[in-house]
């Protein structure tokens, strides 16, 4: 098929169609890049679409996969009210310079009679997988699925998911999958709450509580610069500035930066640690996290 060299980004349903594009893309020389999302697309999302576009160049193909993935909902979870709007996501991406988006069904990424699944162990395991046993698995198994189809390409995630950023740049390692994965900065609001399509659901009053998100750390971030090196301490400090915000807290956890595992404690002096917390405000889940030990352009 002939890509359209306008601004409005060609869409595909099909995944054989969208494979032929990218794989007619690198046939004409053209590097392929990928930024998989659910949609409710958002300024956080289009950096990820300009960074795409950088990488790959003014020739390149940048490619937006639109799917709300059913298998990284739990049962109780907000798949049913998750937002869909394809045409303003169609219409968001041509303001990035995106070439393709891909937007496929559910039956057409799990077709009849699909029994596999992709499974990465101890980096899915604590944080968010104590509480979402299923997620990194469908989250891992549908990233899977678009590698295969967009093939060599670089795939450009954000970091407010930082457990599934690491998730998913271990299996492009371990399954020697031809894929650049990229981690990029948490876009924020002018506040500091992290962009997110979830925060559409707080209400006034909730979104006001949310911004001690980032004010707590920010607050650990400059404990660590003064020195302090304590685990229990550093994250005591994310605890206190939550309290009386939040309604409920999933975790607040400091792991280490690569590996997802506890670190020692005291922290070495020259520790990679993410902190990562997750909460609720009113009924949304909301969560964050940031680096110790490297620099956090967003809330430095």
């Amino acid at each position: 098929m002939d890509l359209p060299t306008e601004s409005t980004p060609a869409v595909i349903h099909a995944p054989e169609a969208f494979r032929a594009a990218c794989d007619q893309a690198r046939a004409g020389g053209r590097r392929v890049a990928l930024v998989p999302t659910m949609g409710a697309l958002h300024a956080g999302h289009l950096a990820l679409m300009e960074d795409a576009r950088r990488r790959v160049g003014p020739d390149g193909l940048v490619a937006v996969s639109v799917f709300v993935n059913p298998t990284q909902f739990g049962p109780s979870e907000d798949f049913s009210r998750y937002p869909r709007e394809l045409d303003a996501d169609v219409a968001r991406c041509a303001t990035a310079g995106v070439d393709l988006v891909f937007a496929p069904s559910p039956r057409g990424m799990y077709p009849d009679g699909d029994q596999t699944r992709v499974r990465v162990a101890e980096l899915a395991a604590p944080m968010c997988g104590v509480t979402r046993p299923m997620h990194f698995e469908g989250v891992a198994t549908v990233v899977t699925k678009l590698f295969a189809l967009a093939g060599p390409c670089v795939g450009v995630f954000g970091r407010k998911d930082y457990q599934q950023y690491r998730v998913i740049s271990r299996l492009a390692r371990d399954l020697f999958l031809p894929v650049e994965v990229v981690g990029l900065p948490t876009v924020r609001e002018p506040d500091g709450l992290a962009l997110s399509s979830r925060n559409r659901y707080l209400s006034p009053a909730d979104r006001a509580r949310a911004t001690a998100i980032p004010t707590a750390l920010r607050a650990v971030r400059d404990r660590y610069a003064r020195g302090e090196r304590s685990v229990i301490a550093l994250l005591d400090v994310v605890s206190q500035g939550l309290a009386g915000s939040v309604d409920s807290v999933d975790y607040i956890e400091l792991r280490d930066a690569s590996e997802l595992t506890v670190p020692l404690t005291p922290l070495p002096s020259e520790a990679r640690a993410v902190l990562a917390i997750a909460v609720k405000i009113g009924q949304t889940r909301l969560i964050d996290n940031t680096v110790l030990g490297e620099v956090d352009v967003t809330l430095d």
